[in-house]
């Protein structure tokens, strides 16, 4: 039986890992074995520090708006929860923007902190109070009733066509009985091409 060589394959495999492996430390990128276990721990590493990569950064969003808000005397605590009261939806990283690039900008979204957090700016659902939900009551009332409408008319439309197209020399003298029992026209004692005549009128 013929000797079975697999070099090719395993050189291709060893190629392949060290390629991934190029720019290791010492014997991580040049000998095979050691190579694969750095790329093995690598993936892992990669996987779990894609996810800790957002809360790395949301703390450090964190503590910039937290040292802009020092400054305007302030804590962030209580300058978030004056931005929700306010009804003011901006996210972490765009106030920590605002905070670097625009510190003005800033000290007047801390002035607006202020003022939801005293009670003196309420969300603009809030000030709408019942006149938004009624307006939008009737707005989906009038919807609903149109649909019902143009669907009433669509139904007879189809309703129509169906009759229309109907050949009845083709049915039978019970299937003509039961259409007719449906459109309410009595054809008791009539033959098949009366009962036709009947039906299309």
């Amino acid at each position: 039986m013929a000797r079975v060589r697999n070099g090719a394959v395993t050189k291709a495999r060893h190629k392949k890992v060290l390629k991934e492996a190029k720019g290791y430390f010492g014997s991580k990128h040049r000998l095979y074995k050691t190579a694969k276990e750095q790329l093995m721990h690598s993936g892992q590493y990669a996987f779990r520090d894609r996810r800790q990569k957002k809360r790395d950064f949301r703390k450090l969003w964190i503590t910039r708006i937290n040292a802009a808000c020092r400054l305007n005397d302030i804590s962030y605590s209580r300058f978030i929860e004056g931005l929700n009261k306010a009804g003011v939806e901006v996210n972490r990283k765009m106030l920590s923007e605002i905070a670097i690039n625009d510190p003005k900008a800033f000290a007047e979204l801390v002035k607006v902190a202020k003022d939801g957090k005293a009670g003196k700016i309420k969300p603009a659902t809030e000030v709408a109070g019942n006149e938004v939900t009624i307006g939008a009551k009737k707005e989906t009332a009038k919807k609903t009733a149109a649909k019902k409408e143009t669907a009433k008319k669509e139904e007879k439309k189809e309703t129509k066509k169906e009759e229309k197209k109907v050949d009845y020399s083709k049915m039978t003298v019970a299937e003509l009985k039961e259409v007719a029992a449906k459109k309410k026209i009595s054809v008791t004692g009539l033959k098949k091409a009366e009962i036709i005549e009947a039906l299309e009128k």
